[in-house]
């Protein structure tokens, strides 16, 4: 397997201890837990998604553990601006907040709660199962522009996530680009249901939900591929991620760094996991991999 020479990172802005960084919603609820996840080997964390106004989320249940993977429809539950204060002890870390609105005007609020006091911001245009936001808007390049636009001319670095459940997702990344961000990140859940047939209904209480873990991977592959022909902005690799091989295979497509959530429930010390057969010493320069599957 490729192996490649340790160091830190900088992308779109954020400067990272690793190229292996904490997903969205995975135990960014709490100071703590990010915090811990640094100690466990995460390069950086971002924040549970955080919104203009508290949100209950979806009622349950919201989580099905599938054998290849994870299906859930939280409803993008937050305890809004009072989450500011809770990730405070964390200043100076390599810690994005994940932030959501449903226009311009409330993703440049929200940020405004937290200039400052994060490393960066990563705008959730892509969760495809929150009525108004995510996805909702995350399908428009004009919105997606405009959001973007909002939150990168604060001058703090923006990831805009984007979702795989769109005809061409190169037309999203060109806009997020066209709007200021410094990084494209891809991608979020896949739209997905299962059915209970001794229940003889959806297993979700939300119905519908989005699909994460290894039955994503080739799809996030495929969109990394895709954003790194049509955009010049680095792109941070989503969905499926469990091994160092896995890393590695984003980066060929284009991927300067990667995120990784579902893995987390099978192995908490997953990014130590991964560190450990990731990198090397005499490893090759990253340079040498990221895109090279490109003719």
């Amino acid at each position: 397997m490729v192996v490649i020479r340790p160091g830190p990172v900088t992308v779109g802005g954020v400067a990272l201890k690793n190229h292996l960084v904490l997903a969205a919603g995975v135990l960014g609820t709490t100071g703590a837990s990010l915090s811990r996840m640094l100690s466990l080997g995460a390069g950086g964390v971002v924040t549970k998604s955080v919104g203009p106004v508290p949100k209950d989320g979806h009622p349950g249940p919201c989580v099905a553990v599938l054998d290849d993977g994870l299906l859930n429809a939280m409803g993008l539950p937050n305890p809004s601006k009072d989450f500011v204060e809770e990730i405070a002890p964390l200043a100076g870390k390599p810690v994005v907040a994940s932030i959501f609105g449903t226009n311009p005007e409330e993703f440049a609020a929200v940020a405004g709660w937290f200039t400052g006091r994060v490393a960066g911001f990563e705008l959730n245009l892509s969760c495809p199962h929150a009525e108004g936001y995510g996805a909702a808007i995350g399908t428009d390049p004009k919105l997606v522009e405009a959001c973007t636009r909002a939150v990168s001319s604060t001058g703090i670095p923006t990831w805009v996530k984007l979702t795989p459940n769109v005809t061409d997702i190169t037309a999203i990344g060109k806009a997020a680009e066209r709007g200021g961000a410094g990084a494209i990140v891809a991608i979020n859940t896949v739209k997905a249901m299962r059915i209970s047939t001794g229940l003889r209904r959806p297993v979700l209480g939300n119905r519908y939900g989005g699909l994460s873990g290894t039955a994503i991977f080739p799809v996030g592959v495929r969109c990394v591929y895709e954003l790194y022909e049509a955009c010049k902005i680095p792109i941070i690799g989503c969905g499926g991620i469990v091994s160092a091989d896995n890393v590695v295979e984003m980066m060929m497509a284009g991927a300067r760094a990667v995120e990784i959530g579902s893995a987390v429930s099978d192995n908490i010390r997953i990014f130590e996991t991964i560190s450990a057969e990731l990198y090397a010493k005499d490893g090759c320069g990253v340079e040498e991999i990221i895109g090279c599957a490109h003719g």
